[in-house]
This record gives C-alpha cells, structure tokens and sequence, in this order.
C-alpha cells in the first residue's frame, strides 16, 4: 500500500502543476480582477489541502507525547537517556551549524541579492507577518510550559517534548507501578498511527489541492522573477542533503541506500504539501521499517523536529542575507555570524508553526536593522521553497534518528519497505516508532 500511495502522491503532484498552470493561463490577462478572482479560486481550492493538515496536525501532539514518553520508559534508566540524549544533541548541533554555514557560504558565493532587477518594497511597507521581538525571557517561558494542555492545544512542540521528558522520566522513576501509564500510551501510539493511516488516505487529493492553488494564485511567472534566488536555495539544500547523506554513510554505511528508500515517501508528502509536520508518523514508521530500535526513533525524532530542522535553518540564513544585498546593506563577519547565533536560538521549535521560517527571517531583520519589508521580496515564492525545506527537514531527522541509533548499538533486521503492516504496531515496550 505505501508504494502505490507513493506513486498516487506523485500523480496528485504532477496533475496539480498542469491544472494549476492551466487555470493561471485562462484567467490571468494581468488585472487586478483577474489578480483577485485567482486569489479567490486559490483559496477555495486549498481549502481541500488546511482540511488534511488540521488533520495530520490533530495527532501529532498526542502522537509526539505517546512516543517521547515509551521512549523514554523503554530506555530502562536515565543513564540511557542522558547518553542517547548527548548524542543526538550533539549530532543536532553540529547538523545545525554545517547548515546554517552552509547557507552563509553560499549567499556569498552566488550573491543572488546583487543587481537584482525588482523594483524593492519601501521600507517602511507592511509584510503582514507578525512582528514578535525576541525576549529571552519569554523563549524560556516558551519552553517551559505552564500548562501542557495549553501547549498541546496549539501543537507547541518543543513545550509538549520538555513535558514529555519529564513525565517519562517520572515513569522509569516509580518502575512497576507506572506499568499501566506506559502501556496506555503504547496504546495511544498504535490508535494514531490507526488514524495516520486513515488521513494518508486523503494525501493525493490533498497534495493536488494544495499544488493547484499555489501555482493558480501565483502563476508560473512569479517563479521567473526570482529564478535565480529559487534556483540558488535548491541548489544549496541540495548540497546539504549531499553533506547529510555523505555523513550517513560514515556512519551507518551501505545500509544508508536502504535508509532513503524507506524515507522516499515521508520526503515525497513533505515537499508535496510543503510541511515536515503532515510527514512526521509516516516517518516513524518508516524507521521502525528500516530497523531503527524503537526506544531510539520514539525519543530522537520528536526531539529533531524541535532541534533539528536543517533545511529551515539553512533557507533562513540565505533569506537573510539575501534580503540585505538586496537593500545593499554591508554586513561585517561578526555580525553575521551573530545572526547565525540568533537563527540558532530562534528557530528552535518551529515545527508546524505557518510560515515559522519567514517570522523568524522577520525578528531577525529587525534584530540587525535589515528592512523588514525585504521579506515582500521572498514572500510570494515561499510556499515553493518551503516544500524543499520541508522534505529536507524530513531527510535530516530520519538521518539523525538513524545515526544515533548506530552509535547506540545498530539495528533491528528490517521490514519490507513497500508492505505495510496489517495492523499499526504500537511503540515504546512492545511497539513501534
């Protein structure tokens, strides 16, 4: 079933480009009448794509919670926690600074922001973004959540792992008497992964959606303009899945070709719907496949997509320093790499937060006295870009997730990878991650 849901994903993909473009070409005569009734049949028609991710979105707080927390009580003791927990913050770091890096070389190399023949918006124009100011205070606040249903009402989720790190850690604690608490949650996991299964269902039609309306409302020209910047950020999350991959076959060796062939449909949801969210159960279940021990994909992959989004973090700093060569603003090195810093910091717990790249872009212009009003420029062309990002994000985590679990030991033998399993396993003690 996952192979033929591959290949509809794929049909959804490619039928939603002609129809879109079709539409663009019949209505667009360059009005702006014309402007507003594509805006309006775009809308109409993403409404199909918002009812899918509300959908995905309804389980992955409980899905995060259950998994983090089996995890966790599969470890045994804190001991195995700590040390798991090192080491994917260590390869989380490291993934994050060759990213970032990464994007700062290359805005440099290519300059896609000199000489660019677009009219730039006034600086003082609104981007209809919000405005946040980075406060520590809050970030700390934001972390640490006072209210964990609160959290899991918005799907806040690095407040919902710090909660679920505790609560698991608690479970080890007490030992048998928590027994129950784990199995219910094993239960909890297996009941949405049995939902995942159900909403999967809707992915092509969803992914058709979701394209057909991007390039209705948008257009094939919009793409041209900035050509060159898109062609640039492509280029560069390229050569990071490169850099990733290459590290992946250091690490786990041969068995990496493997790897990427149980992530291909994962990766093919998230850039077709352009979230690492709507990808995040399939690609629990794609490691379980693979042979991830399930004590390691249920702990490292709720944690990477609160500290581990490569492909955000280095579209961020491209966008950055692309916007100020737009308005010809010198950066020193110090201060750029202050704004890596601040990237760093800021773009924790991003995951499934709209448009969460360009708000941080946003705080971080104003951080640096680069023109908010730059974010005009990449503002129409980010929902293409965001759907390399996101099938990036996808690819670093199952990475990760599988790094980690050779340095802890290796693996499990490994399911089929076009089979899916006739009932949804569960995780944590006795089940899946």
């Amino acid at each position: 079933m996952a192979k033929r849901l591959t290949l509809f994903i794929l049909i959804g993909l490619v039928l939603g480009l002609a129809v879109g473009w079709s539409i663009n070409a019949g209505v667009d005569d360059g009005t702006p009448a014309a402007a507003a009734q594509l805006k309006l049949i775009g809308s109409w028609i993403s409404v199909v794509t918002t009812i899918f991710l509300q959908l995905i979105k309804m389980i992955i707080a409980p899905l995060v919670f259950a998994t983090l927390v089996t995890g966790i009580a599969h470890m045994g003791d804190t001991g195995a926690l700590g040390r798991v927990g090192a080491k994917a913050l260590l390869w989380f770091i490291c993934a994050s600074l060759v990213s970032l890096t990464l994007g700062l070389c290359l805005v440099h190399l290519l300059q896609p922001g000199v000489g660019l023949n677009l009219p730039l918006p006034p600086v003082t124009a609104a981007t209809g973004l919000a405005k946040p100011v980075f406060d520590p205070n809050d970030f700390v606040k934001h972390i640490f959540p006072a209210s964990i249903i609160g959290v899991m009402a918005t799907n806040e989720i690095l407040p919902i792992v710090v909660f679920s790190v505790f609560f698991g850690v608690a479970l080890t604690a007490i030992g048998e008497k928590a027994a129950p608490i784990v199995r219910a949650a094993e239960g909890l996991v297996a009941v949405m992964l049995q939902v995942t299964d159900y909403v999967m269902r809707f992915a092509p039609v969803a992914v058709f959606a979701a394209v057909t309306a991007a390039l209705a409302e948008q257009g094939p020209s919009v793409i041209g303009k900035l050509a060159y910047f898109m062609g640039s950020v492509y280029l560069g999350l390229a050569l990071l899945w490169a850099l990733l991959i290459g590290a992946a076959f250091l690490a786990i060796g041969k068995r990496t070709r493997l790897l990427l062939r149980y992530i291909r449909e994962p990766i093919l949801l998230a850039f077709s719907t352009a979230s690492s969210e709507a990808a995040f159960p399939r690609t629990l279940e794609a490691l379980d496949r693979f042979g991830v021990p399930k004590r390691i994909s249920s702990f490292v992959l709720p944690l990477g997509y609160s500290f581990n989004l490569d492909g955000s973090m280095m579209y961020m700093t491209f966008a950055s320093l692309f916007i100020a060569q737009a308005y010809a603003i010198h950066l020193s090195l110090g201060t750029q790499i202050a704004m890596l810093l601040t990237l760093m910091v800021t773009s924790k717990g991003i995951a499934g937060v709209p448009r969460a790249s360009l708000v941080v872009i946003t705080v971080t212009l104003s951080q640096f006295n680069i023109p908010e009003a730059g974010i005009l420029l990449v503002l129409a062309i980010d929902h293409f870009l965001d759907m390399g990002r996101s099938a990036t994000n996808v690819v670093g985590n199952a990475i990760a997730a599988s790094v980690v679990a050779r340095w802890e030991g290796g693996f499990e033998p490994p399911m089929p990878a076009e089979i899916e399993p006739p009932h949804a396993p569960s995780h944590g003690l006795s089940g899946q991650a």
